[in-house]
């Protein structure tokens, strides 16, 4: 594995140089669907002198790379466009030939699939008592999503286990997670086996009908905390120097939406550094976004945000203009890098990347 672990607690030395990431994805890219392909996405943001990739590995109940903790659930190791290889290895093999760092991103998280409202793909369908359940009783979906219920101990066994998986046979330099991990929409927590618990602490009394109570968010939020705390504690045992990172929405919206209490997170020394989807269309809203969580919400922590910019969404890219001062807001606030979503977006930039080298 490469050198690479970042610092752990502010009296830590901050990084020397500046961290430019971007996301590697399997949807609306063909990057990782061959090896070459590979050799050319990671030769291409070695040119453009990006530092770190954070490549797909989990997603819609699949993998990137041969897992046995998928197959024991559902039957199937990895991804059937990939049956026959190993695109994580293959992405790994690739940066560090060239010096750039991998982080095997995990980003359905406890999503278990996306658009199965009726049934939630493969995971919930092999172990229904996995499911989320909103207040109607139903699988707990949004925006399409559907979800795991994150406080069952044997999901949230699962999702260590697959993170395990990876850190134990790959030379990985990072994890990361995102705004489904560790996440739960705040409409979710109606299950039989979250009621139990939360009633085992409030004297006998179910859990508030209202989603959005705040002591009950609250209640959701420190649950899931308490399973990253945990998870982080096992990861840095395993390897010290493995850099772990979380890309969550932007707060308190994160909280109120996903139970995502992330400057608890950073502020905590429980992950490396935060990656916030800072994902606004106009300059002013950007602005006041990182305004906020470097003045608000994680002043002390501020070497260690490197806010996500939108890059490529459907039809939608920013002017170059607009690329160019949401960097400039950054580096005016001190932050020294960001991470783009994501690599399909970087060619309509001819010259961007490279005059920030």
């Amino acid at each position: 594995m490469l050198a690479c672990g970042l610092p752990r607690g502010s009296a830590d030395p901050v990084l020397t140089a500046e961290l430019r990431g971007v996301w590697l994805t399997n949807v609306a890219s063909e990057a990782l669907y061959s090896r070459a392909n590979i050799e050319a996405a990671v030769a291409r943001c070695d040119s453009l002198g990006f530092t770190d990739i954070y490549v797909v590995t989990w997603n819609d109940a699949t993998t990137t790379f041969p897992s046995e903790t998928v197959r024991a659930v559902t039957g199937v190791a990895i991804q059937p466009e990939f049956a026959g290889r190993d695109p994580l290895a293959e992405v790994i093999e690739a940066a560090h030939a060239r010096g750039l760092r991998v982080h095997a991103w995990f980003e359905f998280g406890f999503s278990s699939s996306i658009d199965r409202p009726a049934d939630g793909g493969p995971l919930l369908i092999a172990r229904p008592h996995w499911a989320a359940r909103d207040t109607a009783g139903n699988i707990a979906s949004k925006n399409n999503f559907q979800w795991m219920n994150a406080f069952h101990p044997e999901v949230q066994r699962f999702v260590t286990d697959l993170i395990l998986e990876v850190v134990d046979n790959y030379a990985i330099d990072g994890i990361q997670g995102d705004d489904r991990l560790p996440a739960q929409p705040s409409l979710a927590g109606y299950d039989s086996y979250t009621d139990s618990l939360y009633r085992a602490g409030h004297a006998g009394a179910a859990p508030p009908r209202n989603a959005r109570d705040p002591d009950w968010v609250q209640w959701r939020a420190d649950r899931l905390n308490a399973y990253l705390r945990s998870l982080t504690e096992r990861l840095r045992t395993r390897d010290p120097a493995l850099i772990i990172s979380m890309a969550p929405s932007i707060y308190p919206w994160s909280k109120e939406e996903y139970l995502q209490d992330w400057p608890t997170w950073l502020n905590a020394d429980w992950i490396d550094y935060a990656v916030p989807q800072v994902y606004r269309y106009d300059l002013a809203p950007y602005a006041r976004e990182v305004e906020r969580i470097i003045s608000e919400q994680v002043p002390e922590r501020i070497d260690r945000v490197f806010p996500g910019i939108l890059l490529q969404v459907n039809d939608y890219n920013p002017s170059p203009g607009l690329l160019d001062s949401m960097v400039g807001v950054n580096r005016q606030y001190g932050l020294q890098g960001e991470v783009y979503f994501f690599y399909e977006g970087i060619d309509k930039y001819p010259g961007f990347f490279t005059r920030r080298r």
